[in-house]
């Protein structure tokens, strides 16, 4: 799918570098929907393997540490806070939106209420898929609280469920991701945070057989 013209704009065009210079310990979404957010984590059994937390901050939002968890964000101070980190890696993905990291080396990567303001998701997506491992997912979480002068244009026009159907656009369009889901976690119009979620599942690894293509001495 290609993007109008437009859609990927924000208000301020600055470095982000600028903006997220300063540290900001706190929390972006209320404390039940960062419950919401860790239930779901749990669900996925993201604290069974390895996770990569994009766009990262000094709290992860799992209930429990993961094998090991790598952090990646814009914040050497927010990220050096986060106690479950095991590694910190400071990268503007709006800039670079490569990850540093191996093929297949994580069981789950996080983007938790920060999707809105990627200007290339779809480079991000596609190389959230080579970093997964078989089956492995990537979790996609929001809410409707946001810094709107670095958010995308089309993320400010949206209603809550186009923004569901922005996330799963970014899917289809970025890698052959097997699986994608989205679920409204906690609904609008209630007394706190609306919580919506979007993933994607990485293809499970194919079995070649002997004597099919690929296999050794076919």
């Amino acid at each position: 799918m290609s993007f109008p013209p437009g859609f990927f704009d924000r208000a301020d065009e600055t470095a982000d570098r600028i903006f997220y210079a300063v540290p900001r310990l706190v929390t972006h979404i209320d404390d039940e929907a960062i419950a919401g957010v860790a239930d779901l984590y749990e669900e996925m059994g993201v604290s069974d393997g390895d996770a990569l937390d994009l766009m990262s901050s000094w709290i992860s939002h799992l209930k429990r540490p993961p094998r090991s968890l790598t952090v990646l964000g814009m914040n050497a101070e927010e990220l050096d806070a986060n106690p479950m980190a095991t590694e910190r890696v400071v990268r503007d993905l709006n800039a670079d939106p490569t990850l540093p990291f191996a093929e297949e080396t994580f069981d789950s990567v996080l983007c938790c209420v920060s999707v809105d303001y990627l200007v290339r998701p779809l480079e991000v997506f596609s190389e959230a898929h080579r970093v997964l491992r078989p089956e492995g997912r990537f979790i996609c979480t929001f809410s409707n609280r946001l810094f709107p002068t670095k958010a995308i244009r089309a993320w400010l026009y949206a209603s809550d469920h186009q923004r569901i159907s922005i996330v799963e656009e970014y899917f289809r369009s970025s890698a052959p991701w097997a699986g994608i889901r989205s679920s409204v976690r906690i609904p609008p119009g209630g007394p706190t945070d609306p919580l919506y979620a979007v993933w994607g599942v990485r293809s499970p690894r194919r079995l070649v057989l002997p004597g099919q293509s690929g296999a050794p001495g076919a």
